[in-house]
This record gives C-alpha cells, sequence and structure tokens, in this order.
C-alpha cells in the first residue's frame, strides 16, 4: 500500500533505523548525503552495499544484505536504478522492515505488485530527505 502524507509523517515520526540500499563511500553522492542527512535528524543508518560489505561508511558498519543487518528495520531507503527493486521487494518481504522506500526518480511497477501481495507498506519516487523537510520541518 501506497502510503499517504499523514502515514508519511507518522512513519518519518516514529522510526529510528533505516537500512540505506546502494549507500555509496563518496561523500559527493546522492545517498551520502541523504545517509549523513538522516544521522544528522537522529536516525540510525545501517548501510547496505555488497561491494562495502564490511568496511565503515558514516562511521557505521556495511553490510550485503538487508537479511544481514543485526537491528530491526523501520525503512528501507533505496539508491539502486529501477530495474534493481523486483529483487529488493523480495529480499525485503522476508524480513520484519516497515517502510520500502525507493528514491526520487526510482519506481518499478513489479516491485510494487510484489510489496501489494505481500501488504507491505512502500513509497516510490520520492525522496526521504525533501519529505522529512516538507512534513516535519514547516
Amino acid at each position: 500500500m501506497q502510503l499517504n502524507d499523514t502515514q508519511l509523517k507518522n512513519v518519518l515520526e516514529n522510526s529510528k533505523n533505516i537500512a540505506v540500499i546502494g549507500l555509496s563511500a563518496n561523500p559527493e553522492k546522492t545517498s551520502h548525503r541523504i545517509a549523513a542527512f538522516l544521522q544528522e535528524k537522529g536516525y540510525r543508518v545501517f548501510p547496505v552495499n555488497p561491494v562495502l560489505a564490511g568496511q565503515e561508511v558514516l562511521g557505521e558498519k556495511v553490510y550485503a544484505s538487508l537479511a544481514e543487518v543485526p537491528e530491526p528495520i523501520d525503512i528501507v531507503d533505496i539508491f539502486r536504478r529501477s530495474e534493481f527493486l523486483p529483487d529488493i521487494a523480495k529480499e525485503f518481504v522476508k524480513t520484519d522492515a516497515k517502510v520500502y522506500w525507493a528514491q526520487l526518480g526510482i519506481e518499478n511497477e513489479e516491485a510494487a505488485k510484489i510489496l501489494e501481495e505481500h501488504q507491505k507498506a512502500y513509497i516510490m519516487d520520492r525522496c526521504i530527505k525533501i519529505e522529512y523537510q516538507r512534513l516535519l520541518e514547516d
């Protein structure tokens, strides 16, 4: 189920742990800047990137997959191309993570169907930083 603004605000206010799939170690990349913003706002960020697994980004250990993250996840924030969303959705539904969030410019109908079939909350084609600023800082 795609979330509306009221639900989105509730998710942002009540979430603590955010897994960031595709988080880059490069501070110039959008994923890195947004993850740093989330940390500044008090969220715990769990980087997920198989290429960087075992290393540290933003002071946090990087995990190879969502399944490896040792803490409960509230939001899975995705910085991967749209064609990767169905596989990430399949991995997501096997976890207890609450909200699947595909960043601005990223959406996929097949992934949405998988999430709908499993009655999972999701957001696509929206930036978590923009939504945070719009819903919580105005």
